[in-house]
């Protein structure tokens, strides 16, 4: 075991961030110590690296961002008995606390207190990782490993792909940013009977249609609304899938849910957003529901069997493969629009 690594690192309050050679962590007692092999790079890396509002009220330099990843168990700290060296892993890197409301009612995915590795406390752009065996899960052997490194996007999209009825459902998906795209995937490997991408960038329009899409619209040049109850006749999609978080994406897609059907919201808006809640909830009857992270674990289960029974193909989404030195280079990329999702690898 080397005792420094490789790690990109949030040295400073500030734009950027640096490479540097840091002591590899020791796992401590129902920790365990990950050699890292991918990570993929998330919007909230972006954000981070940036230095935007949000990371200067919730990010705590020095910190190793990252919480996308996958890799193989290197070490364990004292108690711990689920994994051992050598097993392939990920992790959910949502900490919970254990013990609010939510926690002990089933709902830790929500956790009033929860922590996030790679934001809240160091996480995976690193050679090696600390993760508590709570939060480790084992890999199946049928699931490619790199998509092992975006468990964490595919099970947002899962989480609210499944938060309702889909098989043989019309399903409109609203930002077809990775989570979005992951969702036209997952929603036609679920049943769903037709699947409508609103998507502005060409590039993601273009993997839309690969990911199953039946018909992707442009929402800067294409009537959206009229097309998409033209299709339906004139009834509206049973499901909404908001990814965008952007106000007129959300404003179109509740334009286009029927009477009576479910609008699952996980798209994030930078400020807030007017809605008109007589038309578009009320007097339509809609379900809305607010969609957060991922079920722990009941995702991570559902994940696991679409994966292994080969229903995603998640290819298409993964744009570049970089080593973690490059990590500049997949920001800029991210900014630019041309990647939708970068892995990196330890060099």
């Amino acid at each position: 075991m080397p005792s420094t690594m490789q790690a990109i690192v949030k040295a400073q309050a500030a734009p950027g961030i640096e490479i540097r050679e840091v002591p590899v962590p020791s796992p401590g007692p129902g920790e365990v110590l990950v050699r890292v092999s991918a990570a993929s790079v998330c919007g909230t890396d972006l954000h981070i690296y940036n230095w935007d509002p949000w990371a200067q009220g919730r990010i705590h330099p020095p910190l190793i961002p990252g919480h996308e990843f996958a890799g193989a168990v290197a070490g364990v700290g004292r108690g711990v008995t689920t994994v051992k060296e050598g097993d392939l892993v990920s992790a959910e890197m949502h900490v919970a606390c254990g013990k609010c409301l939510q926690c002990r009612t089933g709902l830790a995915h929500v956790c009033q207190h929860v922590r996030i590795l790679g934001v809240d406390a160091d996480g995976a752009f690193a050679s090696y990782a600390v993760i508590p065996e709570t939060n480790i899960w084992k890999l199946s052997p049928a699931i490619p490993h790199d998509y092992a490194s975006l468990l964490d996007p595919l099970g947002n999209a899962v989480h609210t792909v499944l938060a309702g009825a889909i098989a043989a459902k019309t399903v409109a998906v609203t930002g077809c940013g990775a989570i979005g795209l992951f969702s036209i995937a997952v929603a036609r490997a679920c049943g769903a009977a037709r699947v409508f991408a609103v998507e502005v960038n060409a590039h993601r329009r273009s993997v839309a249609a690969e990911m199953g899409a039946d018909m992707v619209l442009d929402p800067a040049t294409d009537q959206v609304e009229e097309r998409i109850l033209e299709a339906t006749g004139g009834t509206g999609v049973d499901v909404l899938l908001e990814m965008s978080g952007h106000p007129k994406a959300m404003a179109q897609g509740f334009g286009v849910l029927r009477t009576g059907g479910r609008a699952s919201l996980l798209g994030i808006p930078s400020r807030p957003v007017e809605l008109d809640f007589a038309r578009d909830i009320i007097f339509k009857g809609a379900t809305v529901q607010g969609i957060n992270g991922r079920k722990m674990f009941e995702t991570w289960f559902q994940m696991e069997a679409l994966l292994a029974a080969h229903k995603l193909n998640l290819e298409p989404v993964i744009t570049h493969r970089l080593k973690l030195s490059e990590f500049a280079q997949a920001m800029a990329l991210l900014q630019s629009g041309e990647a939708i999702k970068v892995v990196l690898k330890p060099d």
